[in-house]
């Protein structure tokens, strides 16, 4: 699992068929899952990401938590972030999940983080064409791939 973490002061998504979905200071989601991927990269990314000190304490400094700050996460499926792009122009997403894989992944993915947080987590809608708006907040953008611990 591939994930691409940006620290927000608000973030939405929306599509055509159904409501919007919207938070306010936390973290924005990129969720992509590949073919290799199992329930154990699950509880590395939602333990790493809920103990993610990206937030500024008193001084100015990241060192407080998703779960000190009680932010809120919005997480949406992503299966772009598994492009190959080595050969020619055109990605290959050969190594994303297909849904019947990818699809109970996420939804883990979901339950695990409210869990941890103890809160509502709002996502998008997998598979669907989305409109995404955020207002990244520093910027802090972060990429975490379970498997590639660095």
């Amino acid at each position: 699992m591939r994930v691409v973490i940006q620290r927000v002061s608000s973030a939405s998504v929306s599509n055509e068929i159904a409501e919007s979905n919207s938070i306010n200071h936390g973290m924005l989601i990129l969720l992509g899952i590949e073919i290799r991927d199992t329930e154990d990269e699950i509880e590395y990314l939602t333990g790493k990401i809920a103990r993610l000190r990206i937030f500024d304490d008193e001084q100015g400094v990241m060192n407080r938590s998703l779960i000190d700050i009680n932010g809120e996460i919005l997480v949406i499926s992503q299966f772009t972030l598994h492009a190959e792009t080595r050969k020619g122009n055109r990605p290959s997403y050969i190594k994303a999940a297909r849904p019947e894989q990818a699809i109970p992944l996420y939804e883990q993915f979901i339950k695990s983080l409210e869990k941890l947080t103890g809160k509502e987590v709002k996502a998008g809608w997998f598979g669907a064409h989305m409109e995404v708006k955020l207002v990244n907040d520093g910027p802090v953008t972060l990429i975490i791939d379970s498997l590639n611990k660095e």
